[in-house]
């Protein structure tokens, strides 16, 4: 670590207490195809848990389904700091686990599948309309829990992900690709969330 970076990671342990506890990153299918793309998910985990997160959570977005098994053993392979569990489009399974990854068709899909379970939990007579709020949905989304910071790599856009869970999230973009990702980009992204003043929608 050079000395710009350790300047920044002694001012961003400094302020730890105002660090992230859940962060989320979004990156593609084709970030994942890039040279060192693993290399960089399994540093981008340690980065995380030495500046203070409790939980991990990676969406992969993919286009073609039929890249879901692949893509779901590679990312099984990574070695993780903590444990890990990875759940496909389909995958109604969830573990409460410090890392989190989830590959995903978008977020308008994750959202209407989640009203189509309530529908169906509605028309089974199993919950009646005027009873339904937002824990009925949250708790069929792929990530049931909202991350404080959630990292875009590559474009300033979610790319139609984590719609619901972000809505009082910190947003940080970033113009670096996913395999040039480095500690001092993550170290800005945390810096940047601790300059700001969190008002969840007030």
């Amino acid at each position: 670590m050079g000395i710009y970076d350790r300047y920044l990671a002694a001012r961003t342990q400094w302020a730890a207490e105002a660090t992230p506890d859940n962060v989320a990153v979004v990156i593609t299918e084709r970030d994942l195809l890039e040279q060192g793309a693993y290399d960089t998910l399994e540093a981008f985990f340690g980065w995380a848990f030495e500046y203070g997160a409790e939980r991990v959570m990676v969406y992969v977005s993919v286009l073609d389904e039929g890249a879901v098994p692949t893509l779901r053993r590679s990312l099984e392979d990574v070695t993780a700091p903590r444990e890990m569990a990875v759940r496909g489009p389909e995958d109604e399974r969830r573990a409460d686990t410090p890392i989190q990854i989830s590959i995903g068709l978008g977020g308008k899909h994750e959202f209407a599948t989640a009203v189509q379970g309530v529908a169906e939990e509605v028309d089974a007579t199993e919950l009646d309309p005027e009873d339904i709020d937002e824990a009925d949905i949250e708790k069929r989304l792929v990530f049931p829990t909202d991350p404080d910071l959630v990292i875009k790599t590559g474009a300033e856009r979610l790319s139609d992900f984590m719609i619901w869970q972000s809505v009082y999230s910190e947003l940080y973009f970033t113009d670096v690709n996913w395999r040039n990702f480095r500690e001092r980009d993550y170290i800005r992204a945390i810096r940047d969330f601790q300059d700001r003043q969190r008002r969840f929608g007030r």
